[in-house]
């Protein structure tokens, strides 16, 4: 009650006020409608018509919904309020009459992801979106809009995330929309014994299709929910989602996401990028490097490195040299101007104020022993700074978690997967929702309670 009753959703009124008719009679006010749609999702009611019932019944709803007892909308006009802030004619981003989409192939081992079934790789979308970002998410453009000014600025205003020195974990994760995929067919091929045939089929939710649960080890139907979390806040709070179809693969997500985050939000700064594994691709550290931005990557062990570097030493998983012996060298620094990291030998001992070398074969006659540097533009891939071996990178990365909790949040605790919707309108504005209720659930609530002096 305390938290609804001091939430102003004043700026909600002028924010949408073209999207309404000057003529007829005068509509709901777009702040009490908002405001009571994240009632709804607060108390985890997925259905319009249930909470439209509810708010009759209920009259302590309606009064935090900001609507007269007895005076409470119809189903019809939240469904009309949710075509507002929908920025199209049509209730899904792609057409419903398409070709079958090819299905993941099942991973090798248990644990994996699917291999990806993009026909493009990670660099040529990357130049691609580069030069033409993608308009995936031009009808969420009021949605995003709302967000940002209602709840995303007001959280940088209270402290809780910084613009200007950004830190970034994404993740995707599997929203499950249906039991299986509902297509009706196009051709007659059936009729004439042809069962497989690749004619075009009419989707009931074309935006979806079947992809790889990784975690429950099983094909499902729905989207894959890739969600960019601010990471060094500590209530892992949302920036940007985007919606993709349930078997596209997160190196390829991530890019929708990002250069969508970039048009709906040019004045973020981002400094850090924390990823998993699924994005150990060189384009990413490339295009990182030149935009300045460090990135915070797992290595993937399939991947692949360079078997020997320097004639004689090797590197490890972690982009540490290894000494002809197997040791794991030192790091004694970096270089910065010169966009290097300085590796000595371990075995150097200071025992007894001397300098001595306690390896049975030493690597050189050096007094220091054996230095390597590690240049990054040689493999910036591998060569990071900080090094993947230091504390200052397994303590940053460790904060890329954050993107599991925010996507753990929706679908668990808000209850995500409980909206039995068929179009990507409904899925995006529940999920704006449940965004802004993240928002709303971080801010601290006044000292002095204004809700106890009324009453």
């Amino acid at each position: 009650m305390e938290k609804f009753w001091n939430l102003d959703l004043s700026g909600m009124d002028s924010l949408m006020a073209d999207r309404y008719s000057d003529f007829g009679p005068a509509p709901r006010l777009p702040s009490d409608m908002l405001r009571s749609i994240l009632l709804s999702v607060e108390f985890k009611v997925t259905s319009y018509t249930r909470w439209a019932a509810d708010l009759k019944e209920n009259h302590l709803h309606a009064i935090l919904s900001g609507f007269p007892v007895g005076d409470t909308p119809g189903v019809g006009t939240f469904y009309d309020f949710l075509n507002r802030l929908w920025l199209s004619d049509k209730n899904n981003l792609s057409d419903p009459v398409h070709p079958p989409k090819e299905k993941p192939k099942k991973p090798e081992k248990k644990g994996e992801k699917a291999p990806p079934v993009e026909k493009v790789t990670v660099k040529d979308l990357l130049e691609q979106f580069e030069l033409h970002p993608p308009k995936d998410m031009a009808p969420c453009k009021r949605l995003y809009e709302i967000f940002k000014v209602l709840f995303l600025n007001q959280s940088v205003n209270n402290g809780l995330i910084d613009l200007l020195n950004l830190s970034l974990a994404g993740d995707g994760t599997p929203v499950y929309t249906a039991a299986q995929e509902r297509k009706k067919r196009t051709c007659s091929c059936l009729k004439n014994g042809i069962r497989d045939c690749r004619c075009d089929r009419a989707y009931s939710q074309p935006d979806c299709n079947i992809g790889w649960d990784s975690h429950r080890e099983r094909y499902y139907f729905g989207y894959d929910l890739y969600m960019l979390t601010a990471s060094d806040s500590e209530k892992d709070l949302p920036v940007f989602p985007f919606l993709g179809p349930a078997s596209r693969h997160d190196s390829i997500g991530f890019l929708y996401n990002w250069f969508s985050m970039k048009q709906s939000l040019p004045e973020a700064n981002v400094t850090k990028l924390l990823l998993d594994s699924a994005h150990d691709a060189m384009p990413y550290y490339e295009y990182c490097r030149g935009h300045g931005i460090v990135p915070f990557i797992d290595l993937n062990a399939g991947r692949g490195r360079p078997p020997v570097y320097k004639n004689d030493f090797t590197i490890n998983d972690d982009g540490v040299p290894v000494c002809r012996e197997g040791h794991a060298m030192r790091r004694d620094g970096s270089e910065s101007a010169k966009g290097r990291t300085k590796f000595k030998c371990p075995k150097i001992s200071f025992a007894g104020d001397s300098v001595t070398c306690t390896c049975d074969n030493p690597c050189s006659d050096a007094k220091y022993g054996r230095t390597v540097h590690l240049v990054m533009k040689d493999n910036p891939r591998l060569f990071n700074d900080p090094p993947r071996s230091s504390k200052e990178w397994k303590m940053i990365y460790n904060a890329r978690t954050s993107a599991e909790r925010c996507n753990k949040r929706e679908k668990v605790d808000y209850k995500l997967e409980d909206g039995r919707y068929r179009s990507s309108k409904m899925w995006y504005c529940r999920l704006f929702a449940i965004m802004m209720c993240q928002h709303l659930d971080a801010w601290a609530l006044p000292k002095a309670s204004r809700l106890k002096d009324v009453l």
